[in-house]
């Protein structure tokens, strides 16, 4: 082989390889932090930024706004040349804008006002999303049901239609807490219109849902814009079974399964981590008390597969910080380690 082939042959090699990279690169979801999963230390939004970029990842998800120290311009606009200095995206979300949920609280104003807040500072802060959420399980539970819930929030969310619009924000409602299953959030985003409403994923309040992960994932994912995930895992217990969230790779979702249909089904939407581990949730469907808020659903597939995802479960132990004066750091370093430990299994099996 001469010289001039040699040199050729090597340039097809190394643009074949370079290639190569970017598609691997393009398939795999943007990995970034939820800053609730270290919410221990108490921190502004200026440390959590600092935080994502010390674990090299590509997004830092401030989920909250009393995270901020204010929202004046200047000062979001400094918080955004940091992140842009980091090479990370911010995504910014806020609680509840329900106004009947129990986790409604009025420190931003009415909820109309409160989602317009949490929209212009994902505007300020070049967030394509603006997550909100209903409220928790409880709300199941009272008068009217869920669907009164989701009513009152359309209600807040057509409210900033025009403000969303305008912005280009799209507003992101998580199932949280186990309040929405994936059928319910789903028509709730298409009462309200795809074009400016998505869904925020979260597949361990899924498992809260009695949802299967992975199933939960074909219901919305293609509805997805935003996302704050961790694992789960969970086992029989005689009363029915307990649910424990865990870090990623330590549980009982197939992540590397999960990371790929989520790339095909949500293009471009970002792996966000949120783990909230160490302790047990106990789910007693074996009585009978226990299905009120969840009319009609004790027959379907959908919760035969969460039942058959329990099966393959076992218990494992609970975290408790030590009294004492040690007891919060002993918190802060294990939220850094669940997190850590999450986004390196990420990176590296991805």
């Amino acid at each position: 082989m001469n010289r001039r082939a040699f040199l050729h042959q090597s340039a097809f090699i190394t643009a074949a390889l370079t290639a190569s990279k970017l598609k691997a690169s393009d398939s795999r979801p943007l990995i970034g932090m939820d800053h609730f999963s270290v919410r221990a230390t108490g921190w502004k939004a200026g440390q959590y930024i600092d935080h994502a970029a010390s674990l090299k990842l590509d997004t830092c998800f401030i989920s909250e706004l009393h995270i901020f120290e204010n929202f004046e311009e200047t000062y979001l606009k400094t918080l955004k040349e940091q992140a842009d200095k980091a090479g990370l995206k911010l995504y910014v979300g806020t609680g509840s804008v329900c106004p009947t949920s129990n986790t409604w609280k009025d420190t931003y104003g009415t909820p109309e006002e409160h989602l317009a807040l949490t929209i212009r500072v994902a505007k300020a802060l070049g967030s394509p999303v603006a997550r909100c959420y209903l409220g928790n399980n409880k709300d199941r539970a009272t008068d009217g049901g869920i669907q009164k819930h989701i009513e009152e929030t359309l209600k807040v969310i057509q409210a900033n239609k025009s403000r969303a619009e305008a912005e280009g924000i799209k507003i992101a409602i998580e199932n949280h807490a186990g309040d929405m299953q994936s059928h319910e959030l789903k028509a709730l985003i298409e009462a309200a219109g795809k074009g400016y409403v998505g869904a925020n994923i979260d597949p361990g309040n899924a498992v809260w849902a009695m949802e299967e992960p992975m199933a939960h994932l074909e219901a919305l994912g293609a509805l997805t814009v935003c996302s704050s995930v961790r694992d789960s895992m969970v086992w029989d217990t005689e009363e029915g079974a307990v649910v424990q969230w865990t870090a990623v790779g330590e549980g009982l979702v197939d992540f590397k399964a999960y990371a790929k249909r989520f790339a095909e089904l949500a293009p471009g939407v970002p792996l966000q981590v949120e783990t909230i581990s160490g302790f047990a949730r106990p789910m007693n469907y074996k009585n009978e008390e226990f299905w009120k808020p969840y009319p009609e659903y004790r027959d379907t597939a959908a919760f035969k597969a969460w039942v058959e995802m329990s099966k393959k479960g076992k218990a494992i132990p609970s975290f408790k910080a030590p009294d004492g004066p040690g007891k919060k750091d002993a918190e802060i370093n294990y939220q850094k380690a669940e997190l850590q430990r999450s986004t390196a299994w990420l990176q590296t099996n991805l």
